[in-house]
């Protein structure tokens, strides 16, 4: 027991702890700020079957969100699950760029898009980061249902620096 509540250990565990409330305190201004933009472009560029919630498959895998802020923009948002390494929850916000006029269909739209965000992979040691998502979509005519295949590369900064990339495909349905 004495060994235990040495100086030396009682400073470890006090370090640990404030590092853990550090990346709380990030984790949560994230969050916060990602709500507000999206609230705020809500309001702001109203319009019909603008909101689309479905699933998300790949790394990560979980609950997909997408809202259109103009006609060529969108604030995409994923809660999800990531499995690789020790499983761990995965949140990211983008923001997307669409280019309609890549890709020519008779029905539907297929948009190539682009964009840049960040992202969260809460676990042990919580890991901050970039995320530059790029993929196609195929938005159908008569039903308000997109499909999509993304790749995103990371940069995670917090803890450390280090490169990633996450691959999926989706569907979200639009109210």
């Amino acid at each position: 027991m004495e060994k235990l509540l040495t100086q030396e250990n009682i400073f470890k565990f006090f370090k640990e702890f404030c590092k853990t409330v550090k990346e709380i305190r990030l984790i949560r201004k994230i969050i916060i700020l990602s709500l507000f933009i999206m609230l705020v472009f809500n309001f702001s560029f109203s319009r019909e079957k603008d909101f689309g919630l479905g699933i998300i498959l790949g790394e990560p895998t979980g609950i997909s969100l997408k809202k259109w802020v103009t006609q060529m923009t969108a604030i995409d948002g994923g809660i999800a699950w990531s499995f690789t390494g020790k499983s761990s929850l995965h949140l990211h916000m983008d923001y997307l760029f669409h280019n309609f006029n890549l890709l020519k269909t008779e029905k539907g739209k297929p948009p190539f898009y682009y964009g840049i965000g960040c992202r969260i992979k809460a676990k042990e040691k919580s890991r901050v980061g970039i995320r530059i998502p790029v993929g196609i979509s195929y938005i159908f005519d008569n039903i308000p249902i997109d499909i999509f295949f993304e790749l995103s590369p990371l940069l995670d900064l917090i803890p450390a620096t280090e490169f990633g990339i996450n691959a999926s495909i989706g569907c979200r349905y639009y109210f």
